[in-house]
């Protein structure tokens, strides 16, 4: 496979593995010294600060979709860039809220010492962010994260 492939990969995983809120693996698309800015208020180095964050701050309650599109992936060597088209929606359960939105990532990966792509800096500035407040005619039919019965996550 080659390194474009390997990444448009690597950033599938890492969206993928977020919105499941699989940790672990999400870590694992991220080196150990990442650097990410998400928006002018979210800004994290490290991959520990940024999955601890993700971690607190996307509990069952919250669920996201994020979907990147339109890569534009330059290689050089052990090193890319990518530039990501973002498109993503949260539902916010607890207040009823659902948050769309779209921006450009630009990111930076290294290949690691054992061979696989990683990211290394990731990033974005929204185009736009919009909130709305979910009237009573809307409900959650369906939620993986939730035990109980549909009817009960509408609140």
């Amino acid at each position: 496979m080659d390194a474009t492939e390997e990444i448009r990969r690597l950033k599938y995983r890492y969206l993928r593995s977020l919105d499941l809120k699989q940790w672990d693996e999400f870590a694992d698309t991220l080196t150990t010294d990442v650097q990410a800015s998400y928006g002018k208020r979210l800004s994290f180095e490290g991959r520990d600060a940024v999955v601890d964050y993700m971690r607190t701050s996307l509990p069952p309650t919250i669920i996201t979709v994020h979907q990147c599109h339109h890569p534009e992936i330059e290689v050089d060597g052990d090193t890319a860039t990518g530039t990501w088209y973002l498109d993503d929606k949260v539902l916010v359960l607890d207040h009823r809220l659902m948050i769309t939105g779209a921006a450009f990532y630009e990111d930076v990966y290294a290949r690691t010492d054992d061979g696989h792509w990683r990211i290394a800096r990731t990033g974005y500035v929204r185009s736009y962010e919009a909130m709305e407040k979910l009237d009573d005619s809307w409900q959650l039919t369906a939620n993986r994260w939730s035990e109980s019965t549909p009817s009960a996550t509408t609140t």
